[in-house]
């Protein structure tokens, strides 16, 4: 049997293989050529080093803006994503009437696109704002909360349903010899049911991180990045660069370069430290 899936394998890894390469690396690859190159098509692209990357840095203050923006929206909504839905995934678990159904209720938003969601909350948003005479772009701290809110709502029941399988999961005999010795609550939780949930931690934490710093169809649809650009993140800000600016293709490719290293230096970086505490818990 073993000679056999030896024998073959090669002839089922080839297409997968075929596909990752075709789709992923070749792009991938190219589009960091191209950011060192002035192009308007792949066909007449021109080597001129690092000068698109120091255009993003030093002349285009939309893309510092852009990047700040993004962390601080990063920050904000990888905390209260994860405490919430972590709290929501306690309290279903204790076995309280109706459970299934709020499951259901909770996650049904994360089954909503991302365009479709952004243009609901702007309606419902701007229906508030309007009773005082102001709308989501009067002002970017509004834009800032609409986009935190706005995300806790659409991915806080997704978090919660991997945190209820992992908390599922945590022996029953672990809790009770806890309590038999005299642990509080509160002390279970730290000591017991935090540490082996470390798995669900470190899947949840991935995703709020990239899915926040990657956020592009809710920016575009609830703020499109006004005023003046303050509220555009980074996927915006790169979108708007190189198709709105004339000229400004490989300063753009330069930017989706530094975006895909900056989303993956912080996501190794996380998936490093969460797996760490994985093993000592």
């Amino acid at each position: 049997m073993e000679k056999s899936i030896k024998k073959y394998f090669p002839v089922f890894l080839l297409p997968a293989l075929a596909a990752f390469v075709i789709v992923f690396l070749i792009p991938f690859l190219l589009g960091i050529f191209l950011s060192f190159t002035e192009f308007t098509t792949v066909d007449n692209a021109v080597f001129i080093g690092i000068k698109n990357y120091i255009t993003a840095f030093t002349r285009d203050k939309n893309f510092l803006n852009a990047l700040w923006f993004t962390t601080k929206f990063t920050f904000v909504s990888v905390i209260t994503i994860n405490v919430i839905s972590f709290a929501l995934a306690l309290l279903l678990t204790r076995g309280i009437k109706g459970t299934k159904i709020f499951r259901t209720v909770f996650f049904m938003p994360n089954l909503i696109g991302g365009i479709v969601l952004g243009y609901i909350w702007n309606l419902l948003i701007n229906a508030v704002l309007g009773v005082f005479g102001l709308d989501i772009t009067y002002d970017a701290s509004y834009g800032f909360w609409g986009l935190v809110f706005l995300m806790n709502w659409q991915l806080i029941g997704y978090m919660m349903v991997i945190y209820i399988a992992g908390i599922q999961n945590v022996p029953s005999e672990l809790i009770e010899a806890a309590q038999i010795d005299g642990a509080s609550k509160r002390s279970v939780l730290k000591n017991v049911i935090i540490p082996m949930v470390m798995p669900s931690v470190t899947i949840c934490l991935f995703l709020t991180i990239t899915n926040s710093f990657k956020l592009f169809d809710q920016n575009l649809a609830l703020t499109g990045g006004a005023p003046a650009k303050q509220t555009a993140m980074l996927a915006l800000d790169i979108y708007n660069t190189f198709y709105g600016r004339i000229g400004y293709q490989g300063v753009g490719q330069a930017k989706a370069v530094v975006f895909f290293i900056i989303v993956a230096v912080i996501a190794f970086i996380q998936l490093k430290i969460t797996g760490q505490k994985e093993e000592e818990a």
